[in-house]
Order: C-alpha cells, then sequence, then structure tokens
C-alpha cells in the first residue's frame, strides 16, 4: 500500500515538535530511496546547477531545468513533501512570478515552491499564496544574489544585520510562507528566528534549534568535491566508493576479468556449428 502524502499542514504541524527532515534529490531514483527513507520533504534545488549541469553557481538554471527535475522528482516521492526551488530571474513580477509556479506545480508535480529573499518578494509571495500554490521562503544566505552578499558567508553576525534577517523571515511568513528556511545565520540568531515565528523554520548551517533540517544531498553523500561547507555532516563517501567501483571495472575489462561466464549468454554447439557451417557455404 502507497505511502499517506505528507500534506502543508503535516508540516506546519511539527513546529515544535518533532524536527522535520529535508534534503534535496534531482531525479526519480534518489528522490524514491529518500522516500523509502522517510525523508519528511524532498528540496528540488536549484543547487542541480552545481550538482548535476557542472555550473559554478545556481543563476544559470533555467525554468525548462526546474520543470524537468522535478517531474522526475514527484514521481519518485509517494510520501514526501515534494518543494521545487524558483530559479534565478523567475520572479520578475507578480504575474511571471505566478505563472512560473504554476507551471511547477502543474508541469513538475511539485507540491510546492520555494522563494529567495524576504522583504523584497514579499508581495510576490502574497501573489502566488492567492493563487493556491504554496511557498516555503528562505532568508540569509541566499545563493541566487550572493554577490549581493559580498559572497558565501554567514548572514546576520551583527546586530543591524541580524534584524534584518529577522524582519525578512517574518515577512516571509507574514505573506503566507507555510515554512522558512535559514541559510548560514548564527544559531542564536536562528534559534529568536524560531521562537518568534508561527511557521516552522528550516535550518543550513543556522543551528540545531530550528524545526527543521535541510542538507543537498550531494554534500551529505560525499558526492561533490569542489567544496565542502561547514555546516555539512559527511553521512557516506560515495564519491570514494563509486570512483573506486569505476577503476575496478575498467581493470577487469582490460584483464577481460569481465564479463565472465557468469555474465554471459551460452549457445548450444549445434546451433554455433549450423552457423559456421551456413558462413562457410556448407564446408565443415
Amino acid at each position: 500500500m502507497a505511502a499517506q502524502k505528507l500534506t502543508i499542514p503535516d508540516i506546519t504541524a511539527r513546529k515544535g515538535a518533532r524536527p522535520l527532515s529535508m534534503l534535496t534529490a534531482y531525479d526519480w531514483a534518489w528522490a524514491r530511496l529518500q522516500d523509502q527513507a522517510g525523508i519528511d520533504m524532498i528540496l528540488v534545488g536549484d543547487s542541480l546547477g552545481m550538482t548535476m549541469l557542472g555550473h559554478t553557481s545556481t543563476v544559470p538554471v533555467t525554468m525548462n531545468d526546474m520543470v524537468h527535475h522535478s517531474a522526475a522528482v514527484s514521481r519518485g516521492a509517494e510520501r514526501a513533501l515534494v518543494v521545487a526551488d524558483m530559479p534565478f530571474g523567475s520572479l520578475n513580477g507578480k504575474r511571471q512570478a505566478t505563472a512560473n509556479a504554476t507551471r511547477l506545480i502543474q508541469e513538475g508535480g511539485a507540491d510546492a515552491v520555494k522563494i529567495e529573499g524576504g522583504l523584497d518578494n514579499a508581495d510576490i509571495v502574497r501573489a502566488i499564496v492567492r493563487a493556491g500554490i504554496p511557498v516555503q521562503g528562505h532568508v540569509g544566505l541566499t545563493p541566487q544574489t550572493a554577490v549581493n552578499l559580498g559572497g558565501f558567508k554567514v548572514q546576520g553576525k551583527s546586530a543591524q544585520a541580524a534584524r534584518r534577517v529577522l524582519d525578512d523571515a517574518l515577512a516571509l511568513a507574514a505573506a503566507g510562507c507555510f515554512s522558512v528556511v535559514l541559510e548560514a545565520v548564527p544559531a542564536p540568531l536562528a534559534a529568536e528566528i524560531t521562537r518568534r515565528l508561527a511557521v516552522p523554520t528550516i535550518g543550513i548551517g543556522a543551528g540545531n534549534a530550528c524545526d527543521g533540517q535541510v542538507l543537498v544531498m550531494h554534500d551529505l553523500l560525499g558526492l561533490f568535491d569542489r567544496f565542502t561547507p561547514k555546516f555539512v555532516r559527511q553521512y557516506a563517501r560515495l564519491g570514494e566508493a563509486a570512483t573506486a567501483a569505476i577503476k575496478s571495472y575498467i581493470e577487469d575489462v582490460g584483464a577481460r576479468a569481465f564479463p565472465g561466464e557468469e555474465n554471459s549468454f551460452a549457445m548450444k554447439d549445434e546451433e554455433l556449428q549450423a552457423l559456421l557451417d551456413g558462413l562457410d557455404g556448407g564446408k565443415s
């Protein structure tokens, strides 16, 4: 029997209760594995630009990219709530933003969308929510606009900067977000935001007082080797294991050790002889 699909009320009910778990996924296979493991939410992150497409940032990711990967993930997630990132350039006005969010739901099969930015995007969030589309907010370090923040740095370290992050989170909650991601902010600030927001906070580099945690799957599993953020805990090193396996395959192929007899299909001797006789014009 298929697992019961988590809903927005299921997610918001976890505020202050058992922390929510969230990971990125970009295709059917990994979404299915995460779903079977019991993950609560799967984020189809625009991080796919770096982990899957080889870009050096998330900026080149398009709406078509997001719809394509979201559709694959949604087919693999029976229980988990699927949240799809709104990519860079998809929020140019309420009309365009709502149309793009609708694509992620209708074509991409997502259950909700995620939007980076705070006060500046509150009106856009309201418009999308009014259209019946659940929105997850994202404040603190926002990768799409990291260049404006001085790079991939911790946000909210001073009292003034912390107040801006808090105000952004409050604005998104007031605009109708069902949860808010807090990225790369000091743990005490994340704890205070979590205390003040009526909706769940999802931390990434924001301490353990948040209502949930999210990580990029490739970081957690050791599949991305360009850099490893301080806030990541690697639970496996699948990249190293995969490289070792591929090297073994290459060696076996070169030594004719693969495929072995157990990997090959047999043919009756008489059938082979009949083939050879036919090729030789009936001469034995």
